[in-house]
């Protein structure tokens, strides 16, 4: 009878402790990387996009720089060159040109965004206005339309010092086409496919360096963080 009385006393202890828990497990890390630019892999994730492929002229690139003397320690670097002509003879039929952007590939799966409300950018720039995209699952849209739901901000980049961008996610605004969508629509950020950043020759915040010319941006990391 004892060695059952044992047995049972040992489940008993062995149920309590899996019931009990530490409430620091259940809750998210406070930060989240979404995007670091530290190795030539780490540009693999994005691509490229212009005006050019509607019959401008705008030029882009993306590329690592190591930092310092450090060559473990690297950046992206972000740059080219805006213009606002459009190629003799082009078939496109397009109202604007002079962007540029870098959008990633989309994730396998989603993001789970949920437990955060700001997004963070490490960025040293040459004072031009840039604009953040994050691309969630398609439901705003009609199920015929394959484009990604897109909601965008704009991120102001000091010139020439390292700055870190905090944008709430409730001021990305949702998009069409890179005109905002005048209806009250909520994210879903636990559906998050993927992101961008780009530029655009006009537009953007007052005080922001604007019209044709080169740009060039440098980009630590992206992060998720939570504030509250």
């Amino acid at each position: 009878m004892s060695r059952f009385r044992g047995l049972w006393q040992a489940s008993v202890n062995a149920t309590k402790k899996a019931l009990t828990w530490n409430v620091d497990d259940w809750i998210p890390p406070s930060e989240k990387y979404i995007f670091s630019f530290n190795s030539k892999d780490e540009l693999k994730k994005w691509h490229l996009y212009s005006d050019s492929e509607y019959g401008g002229l705008s030029t882009a690139s993306l590329e690592i720089k190591n930092v310092g003397n450090a060559s473990s320690v690297t950046t992206g670097i972000f740059s080219g060159n805006l213009s606002s002509d459009l190629s003799e003879g082009s078939r496109w039929n397009i109202s604007r040109s002079g962007f540029c952007g870098m959008r990633s590939r989309k994730f396998d799966g989603f993001i789970d965004l949920e437990s955060y409300d700001t997004i963070a950018l490490k960025l040293k720039g040459d004072g031009r206005c840039y604009i953040s995209t994050i691309y969630t699952e398609n439901w705003v849209n009609s199920p015929a339309q394959h484009e990604d739901n897109s909601w965008q901000a704009f991120v102001f980049v000091p010139k020439d010092n390292w700055y870190i961008a905090k944008i709430p996610i409730a001021r990305y605004l949702p998009t069409w086409r890179g005109n905002v969508i005048d209806a009250n629509l909520e994210m879903n950020p636990s559906r998050v496919v993927g992101m961008s950043f780009s530029v655009n020759a006009e537009g953007g915040v007052p005080g922001a360096r604007t019209g044709p010319g080169d740009f060039r941006v440098e980009i630590d990391w992206i992060k998720a963080f939570r504030t509250q």
